[in-house]
């Protein structure tokens, strides 16, 4: 199922010219000119290294772990909505899960159907993006994000005796949750922790000072850059076990990584996994599009930048999950293969991925040239 394909090196350059162009920060903190990442590149000259995963709906940010033995994927289900784009993501207005699972890498993808679906939250209003699951006390829970009746992101989860769902939702989201895109890393010891966050339409910039601030504020571009969140969970899963705690990616020399250097610092994304005693902490920069990675000793921090993990791939959005599967590594992904590069139209891939003997990951570009 998995198929080579590349850019030749004049198109990777456009391409490149084109996300910096398309994507600088305005004064405001917003970016001007969102279009989509590949867009201007004619799909056809496009050989993709992996194919889309799922065809007969679209699907993205995609979640996967190990259980029983197989790779289940929680993704987001992707929908045209008929909302106009804009700053807050609002075209990105999904409804529903699925879950879906593989027997072996590539191998035949089952979808198992609708696990859970927004009128089924009782605290949730709209917008169902990227979840994560996770798997203790004999109960698979699924963590997602949805706006609450007060159009904030709040993060929500939902229990199931299955990996598949259907999943039934607590009351209210989880106390001290907010923005999106959680997952959940089990560390060797057996604990349990959430990362979490998102700027821009994810919210992450209105809780710079621990409360809601309707306004967007970000920091100056000489300033620290805004972080991504964690918080041990509850032996329970269904809460945190702390007050919520930033997470520091710093430079080769220890300083914060600064809001203004887009190409490094944190967007949106985040991913957990451990490799030779190595905290990987991974993410998307967002408005330059890369999955960039940070390394630590301890499941909180600092996380010392390394590198990126995936350059751009066809659409704006860039998320994935990274899991062992038969003692070899492989990275899931999005892109918008499927829809000719709509931004809110993609579809879930994998590839195999390598970690190098000093540590590092080997970088993975998602178009070869011909």
């Amino acid at each position: 199922m998995l198929r080579s394909f590349c850019l030749t090196s004049s198109l990777t350059a456009l391409i490149v010219a084109l996300l910096f162009s398309a994507c600088q920060r305005n004064g405001s903190g917003k970016q001007e000119g969102t279009t989509d990442s590949l867009a201007s590149a004619n799909e056809d000259t496009l050989n993709a290294i992996s194919e889309p995963l799922v065809t007969d709906i679209y699907t993205a940010d995609p979640s996967a772990h190990v259980f029983e033995d197989k790779i289940y994927i929680y993704p987001s289900h992707d929908v045209e909505s008929g909302i106009p784009q804009d700053d807050l993501g609002s075209h990105f207005d999904m409804k529903d899960y699925h879950v879906f699972s593989m027997d072996s890498i590539p191998g035949e993808v089952t979808d198992h159907g609708v696990a859970l679906d927004v009128k089924d939250v009782p605290w949730a209003s709209r917008q169902m993006w990227a979840p994560d699951a996770a798997f203790k006390n004999d109960t698979y829970y699924l963590y997602f994000p949805a706006k609450d009746q007060e159009d904030i992101f709040r993060i929500g989860v939902a229990t199931s005796n299955s990996p598949t769902g259907p999943f039934e939702a607590e009351e209210q989201p989880i106390e001290g949750s907010y923005s999106i895109d959680p997952t959940v890393f089990e560390d060797t010891d057996g604990t349990f922790y959430m990362y979490f966050g998102g700027i821009w339409g994810g919210q992450l910039q209105r809780w710079s000072t621990g409360t809601y601030n309707p306004n967007d504020e970000y920091p100056e571009d000489d300033q620290p850059a805004l972080s991504p969140k964690v918080a041990r969970m509850r032996s329970d899963m269904l809460g945190f076990d702390e007050a919520v705690k930033d997470v520091q990616i710093v430079d080769e020399n220890g300083n914060p990584l600064l809001a203004g250097d887009n190409d490094r610092r944190f967007f949106e994304a985040a991913w957990m996994h451990k490799y030779q005693d190595t905290y990987y902490f991974s993410y998307s920069t967002g408005d330059t599009h890369y999955i960039a990675y940070a390394t630590g000793d301890n499941p909180y921090g600092p996380f010392t930048y390394r590198g990126v993990v995936l350059n751009p791939v066809l659409g704006w959005t860039n998320h994935h999950s990274i899991v062992e599967f038969r003692g070899k590594w492989y990275l899931f992904y999005h892109d918008s293969e499927l829809s000719g590069g709509q931004t809110h139209l993609r579809n879930i891939k994998v590839t195999e991925l390598t970690h190098k003997a000093d540590g590092t990951i080997e970088t993975i570009d998602p178009y070869r040239g011909q």
